[in-house]
């Protein structure tokens, strides 16, 4: 018995690699993936472009433009002569942000009035026009502050425009310079890692039915459960290799460093695959074509993804499509994935989603298995 399997395995390694543009697929494909979406997939906003619109043309109110423009997040690239073309310039998408500094202003800095500065941006992009929201108000808040303090307003004598009595001090745990991108290479190597090996398992063992080669490996001393065994481990051991290849670009690369078990990572990889050729494989028995499978593969895949908290959090899903993630085994990979990148956290906080996806894996790769076996009987 297993003199058949090893001999099914290296024929499908054989069969594999002997094909250029397969082993483009396995081994250079997921490297391009990984660095398109490292620098794609990213909720950062750098760069606002901005127009500033100033009606009081003072020292003061160039000093919130300098400041602007000194933070790196607004590029000011516009200075409109008018309300109706600050306007005109958001309309046509030309500038995200617009800051309009009304005449006035520094007239009511030096004497302690509120002074007022709005800021208008193109909510078209949410997160965008949150985070540009933010940015100026940091900056403008910080601005009034020291405005304030030189002038020696207290918080009892001055008016809005004095500095909060509350000293606030913020700190993020994890990822201290909150880049989206620490928090994406992780889960674009699960991405990764799954769309691969379900490619792999469903393509070839379609093409063995589409070329005729299933029917002779029927008729030789292999069993079904042999045969099974030879056509998924050999996916099983290239997925590790995609997973190392991955992991070694995001950690080398992208400086996201693990800080957790790499043990504990490539165990759960190897539970997280279990799954994924379950998938792959019952992808297989319901396809008589090369192109079938591809479709039925992304008919499964992008649904899994959005699906799996990558890039929507699960608790704002309506809560019948929250029940339907716990079959998605990438749901429970990502947490776990993350856990060790970012937080280094062990098994005994991630052993729930490891065992979770170990009981998925078990029962969608055995019921698969069964199917693809009545179908080899």
């Amino acid at each position: 018995m297993l003199e058949r399997i090893k001999n099914m395995i290296v024929k499908e390694f054989i069969q594999v690699l002997r094909d250029r543009r397969m082993k483009a697929v396995v081994f250079i494909t997921p490297i391009i993936q990984l660095m398109v979406f490292g620098y794609a997939v990213t909720t950062d906003v750098n760069t606002i472009t901005t127009a500033v619109f100033d009606s009081d043309r003072t020292y003061q109110s160039r000093e919130v433009s300098r400041r602007l423009a000194a933070s790196g997040y607004f590029d000011i690239t516009r200075h409109p002569g008018s309300f109706d073309e600050v306007q005109d310039l958001l309309d046509r998408g030309r500038v995200l942000a617009a800051v309009n500094i009304p005449a006035g202003f520094s007239k009511d800095l030096k004497k302690g009035k509120p002074a007022e500065v709005q800021v208008l941006v193109d909510g078209t992009d949410s997160n965008t026009a949150t985070v540009a929201m933010d940015y100026a108000s940091r900056i403008l808040a910080s601005y009034s502050r020291e405005v304030a303090a030189e002038r020696g307003f207290s918080p009892a004598r001055a008016g809005p425009a004095s500095p909060v009595s509350i000293d606030l001090e913020t700190r993020a745990w994890y990822n201290p310079d909150l880049k989206s991108r620490n928090y994406n290479v992780p889960g674009v190597i699960a991405i990764i890692v799954m769309l691969i090996s379900l490619l792999l398992t469903a393509m070839a063992v379609v093409r063995e039915r589409e070329i005729g080669t299933m029917e002779q490996l029927m008729v030789t001393p292999l069993r079904p459960a042999e045969l099974i065994l030879g056509k998924t481990i050999p996916f099983a051991i290239l997925g590790f290799v995609d997973m190392i290849l991955v992991t070694v670009v995001g950690v080398y690369w992208f400086g996201i460093t693990i800080k957790g078990s790499v043990a504990l990572l490539f165990l759960s990889a190897g539970v997280y695959l279990l799954s994924v050729l379950g998938i792959g494989l019952f992808i297989s028995t319901i396809s008589r074509t090369q192109q079938q499978a591809l479709m039925a593969t992304f008919l499964f895949y992008l649904p899994a993804v959005l699906l799996s908290g990558f890039m929507f959090p699960i608790e704002n899903m309506p809560e019948v499509i929250q029940w339907g993630t716990y079959l998605n085994p990438l749901r429970y990979f990502l947490v776990i994935i993350r856990g060790v990148f970012l937080k280094g956290t062990g098994l005994a906080v991630l052993w729930p989603q490891l065992l979770y996806m170990l009981a998925l894996g078990v029962v969608v790769l055995t019921l698969s298995s069964l199917r693809f076996r009545k179908r080899l009987e």
